[in-house]
């Protein structure tokens, strides 16, 4: 924890202080941005606040007096519930706005780690409670240099195990060999341990009907064969294995054998063609200095697609923030599930996967974007046509 780096951002968004609160260990961004290690679980509540100017302070129960000791500031005390009030009181004398891991009307979820309750107990007390998000994405979503190496390090692995997966596909049916999706899936997975890359669950193979549910995961009994022209959907994420990894994350489309069908070439062009639009709205808005929002670029890739009259179609957002969880606490390109207001900041990662999912098959087509200093690239290889299994 920076105390004078939070400080100046907080300034910066014009905030009197970020208030931080948790019980039993429920807040874990709190735990990650004050870099706090607590003695045990703390049964009993506390509070730390960093003011805009000043020093760090504390209310812990006389319980559990020693839950903070590990940061800055002095402590104070409570036992009855009139002293937990007249305790947080004094903690925020003086303060106007104040910003807690709280979001409006739940929108951006990762976030909303206060219960309603304390948040009504804070307002109670004449203090307005605004959302931490912007906070959260400045000190929890942004990469480091070596974060950003781990990324492309582990870019060039899956994109190279994602080549291995469509071939091995192929051969085996050229072969005349029966191959299943969750074959292919443990293929992808004992390929990733080879490669010394973890992920938290997943990848996704699915053939057909299978490849339009957006969240879908072949069952090791009962998953379907893949044939002679079917449609195959792989959804795959992963990070190298080691400390302050992050993840790699993205989705690849092709037809096994023979031709796909003209309903197949128009799907996969209107998808693949709206995430270029998105990139692009990415690439000149950071290249051009101009401020850019997460339901901004959701706009982008929805916009072509309902556009070309597929819009009902495209069921989720458009992209998600990517960090050591393959979703991460930074803005996310929505404007669907959410209305996310938040900008997009220089050493951030996301996706851009839009889809459409029709009965019979569904096209997703994914890509990392990196938003450095004054350029925002895409970190991998980049799907142009279907792939021919």
């Amino acid at each position: 924890m920076n105390i004078e780096e939070i400080q100046s951002e907080l300034r910066n968004q014009k905030l009197d202080g970020w208030l931080f609160f948790d019980h039993h260990q429920r807040d874990a961004l709190a735990y990650r941005v004050l870099g706090l290690i607590v003695p045990r679980t703390p049964t009993r509540r506390w509070y730390y606040l960093i003011p805009a100017q000043g020093e760090p302070a504390a209310l812990v129960h006389n319980v559990e007096p020693g839950m903070l000791d590990s940061l800055p500031g002095k402590k104070a005390r409570y036992s009855t519930w009139q002293e937990h009030i007249s305790g947080l009181r004094k903690l925020l004398d003086g303060r106007r706005r104040i910003a807690m891991q709280y979001s409006p009307e739940c929108a951006i979820p990762l976030v909303s780690m206060v219960d309603a309750g304390t948040v009504e107990l804070v307002r109670g007390l004449g203090v307005e409670v605004l959302s931490s998000a912007d906070l959260i994405q400045h000190f929890e979503a942004r990469w480091s240099a070596d974060a950003l190496a781990s990324h492309l390090e582990a870019g060039q692995k899956v994109d190279s195990i994602r080549r291995q997966a469509f071939e091995m596909i192929g051969a085996r049916l050229r072969g005349g060999q029966q191959v299943s999706e969750y074959e292919s899936q443990q293929f992808i997975r004992t390929a990733f341990e080879a490669a010394r890359l973890v992920t938290d669950h997943g990848p996704i193979v699915g053939v057909n009907a299978n490849a339009a549910n957006p969240h879908y995961e072949p069952p090791a009994q009962g998953s379907a064969a893949i044939r002679q022209g079917d449609f195959v959907l792989i959804d795959m994420w992963a990070k190298l294995n080691r400390p302050g990894a992050v993840y790699y994350d993205i989705t690849w489309t092709g037809v096994c054998g023979g031709q796909p069908t003209p309903e197949m070439q128009n799907i996969f062009a209107i998808v693949r063609d709206a995430r270029d639009a998105a990139i692009d709205r990415v690439r000149k808005a950071v290249a051009g200095r101009e401020e850019i929002r997460g339901f901004e670029v959701d706009d982008a890739a929805r916009g072509y697609i309902r556009e070309k009259g597929f819009g009902k179609y495209f069921v989720h957002r458009t992209g998600h923030s990517i960090g050591e969880d393959v979703h991460g606490t930074g803005a996310n390109m929505d404007n669907l599930e959410t209305h996310d207001e938040r900008r997009l900041i220089p050493w951030t990662c996301f996706s851009i996967e839009p889809g459409i999912y029709l009965s019979g098959f569904g096209v997703r087509s994914e890509v990392n974007v990196f938003v450095g200093d004054h350029k925002a690239r895409v970190t991998g290889e980049i799907q142009k046509e279907l792939v021919a299994i």
